[in-house]
């Protein structure tokens, strides 16, 4: 096992983007493209909500067989109409240098059962609107890395360590 601690960088906000996705533009698809237009290569998504035509999420269960233990289900898709009462996540780069997001929910249905967990690109269509803001990072960079502790790719901001005693 590794050392205790926490990576982190330091920098500033930048550039504040209020987004609008409109009805059948996919949440990832099109705040990624929002990210790619303005250049935005590390970031958050610090607010979300909406509503979405259909939900496809993943949620953290055990997997015995993983280094870890635990991982993301399969994806699970609920038929809509469903309200987004809550998204947020992080805006990182591949080690190739692909714009990436890590984006979680909060998510409820027709009876106002509540879901929440991992969002999967490409299966959550808007319905009405889906109404976001993008925070830009600037000088503080988040590449996506093996952590070899435990067996998977992470964000992992680059610059510092602080070791945890």
């Amino acid at each position: 096992m590794g050392e205790l601690g926490a990576h982190y960088a330091i920098g500033k906000a930048g550039r504040l983007l209020p987004v609008r996705l409109r009805t059948h533009t996919d949440i990832t698809a099109g705040l990624k493209a929002v990210c790619d237009d303005n250049g935005i290569k590390y970031g958050a998504v610090i607010f979300g909500i909406g509503s979405i035509r259909k939900l496809t999420y993943q949620v953290l269960a055990p997997k015995p067989e993983t280094k870890l233990g635990a991982g993301y289900t399969d994806p699970q898709e609920l038929p809509g109409p469903i309200e987004v009462v809550s998204m947020h996540g992080i805006i990182f780069q591949s080690d190739d240098g692909q714009t990436l997001l890590h984006l979680h929910g909060t998510f409820s249905d027709k009876e106002g059962a509540v879901f929440g967990g991992h969002i999967v690109a490409g299966g959550n269509p808007v319905l009405a609107t889906l109404d976001a803001y993008i925070v830009e990072a600037v000088g503080a960079e988040t590449i996506r890395q093996m952590d070899e502790d435990i067996g998977m790719g992470v964000g992992i901001p680059q610059g510092h360590f602080a070791k945890v005693k």
